[in-house]
């Protein structure tokens, strides 16, 4: 027995003091840093609350990756999980609620972590979610005062909503005063403005409506007038004077993709951040990057042997990696006077 406990002692003695001091000065080290926090790139720090999902490319999946290669970094918050996007014949996944959405906020704070340049938000489906968001936009800027809000109001499309009724009020008179830029396309501008579109001047007049209610940028994405599709951009750059509005001739594609509207915002944020002051050269760069993406698109699906025009078709993000980091700007801006 002796023996069994002078071995026990033996075997234990080399390496016991030294493997509690292990412990003693691992307990003591600190956090490292954040480096995007400590050393921030120049282009900004990015939390994106959208939808994701694991196959395809919509919301976060469509936005993420394209600010990365534009030099942001970006922290996601996925709204929804869905195993793919709602066209397909079925899905399935999981909703993040407000509570569930506090609690990432939560402990961002807990950790220091909660100073972001940029807060972009695309899709969202219900009320309290919207309400939650509200409160996180409130909790960012009271850490950085500076923050740019980038509002993609995904409430519909072609005269068609497909979010609660009840979405429209909260958006007018809650979300839309507190945003830095805003992308709606042609029928969520009309929604947000009570202004039915139906010529180029209605869009500006929609654009300074919006300015009034709160935002200094403006996008309308997408807006057929006359069968001619184009975008109308608007910059008030202070209270009280007359915005800068510009117009872009975009060339239809005959086909529909699923993903460009959040893709569109997130290459408007990527591009106006770096052109603060001159809202229609990102957008140029914006609209090109979509157009070539686009076209590479229906080439590969060409490719494949698939008809383009028989359902939605999902965007070749990864394969365009160049485009959107180097765009050729075919289609140039036309200012208004």
């Amino acid at each position: 027995m002796l023996f069994a406990l002078r071995t026990t002692t033996t075997l234990r003695s080399p390496n016991f003091h030294r493997n509690r001091n292990f412990r003693s000065r691992n307990s003591r080290m600190t956090t490292p840093p954040v480096l995007s926090l400590a050393l921030p790139s120049d282009t900004g720090r990015v939390l994106s609350i959208q939808s994701h999902t694991v196959q395809g490319y919509v919301g976060n999946k469509s936005a993420v990756f394209p600010l990365q290669l534009l030099g942001y970094d970006v922290d996601p918050i996925n709204s929804v999980q869905f195993s793919n996007h709602t066209g397909y014949p079925t899905f399935k996944g999981q909703v993040l609620n407000g509570e569930q959405l506090w609690d990432l906020i939560e402990g961002l704070q807990a950790n220091d972590l909660l100073f972001y340049t940029h807060l972009l938000t695309g899709y969202i489906g219900s009320v309290s979610f919207l309400n939650t968001i509200l409160e996180v936009i409130n909790k960012l800027r009271s850490v950085n005062p500076n923050l740019t809000y980038v509002c993609d109001p995904v409430m519909g499309d072609e005269g068609k909503l497909y979010v609660p009724e009840e979405l429209v009020q909260v958006y007018r008179e809650k979300v839309v005063p507190l945003a830095s830029m805003l992308t709606p396309n042609q029928f969520e501008a009309e929604k947000l403005t009570g202004l039915r579109i139906n010529s180029e001047e209605d869009g500006r007049e929609a654009c300074a409506m919006l300015h009034a209610a709160g935002p200094s940028k403006v996008v309308i994405t997408s807006i057929t007038i006359g069968g001619s599709l184009l975008l109308i951009g608007s910059h008030q750059k202070e209270k009280g004077l007359k915005p800068e509005q510009f117009k872009i001739l975009i060339h239809k594609i005959p086909a529909y993709f699923t993903g460009t509207g959040d893709l569109m915002t997130a290459l408007l944020l990527g591009w106006s951040n770096k052109y603060p002051d001159n809202l229609d050269k990102a957008a140029e760069l914006a609209v090109s990057t979509l157009q070539a993406l686009l076209r590479k698109t229906l080439a590969d699906y060409k490719r494949a042997g698939y008809d383009p025009a028989s359902s939605s078709l999902e965007i070749r993000l990864i394969q365009s990696q160049d485009e959107i980091r180097n765009p050729n700007v075919e289609l140039k801006a036309e200012r208004y006077s």
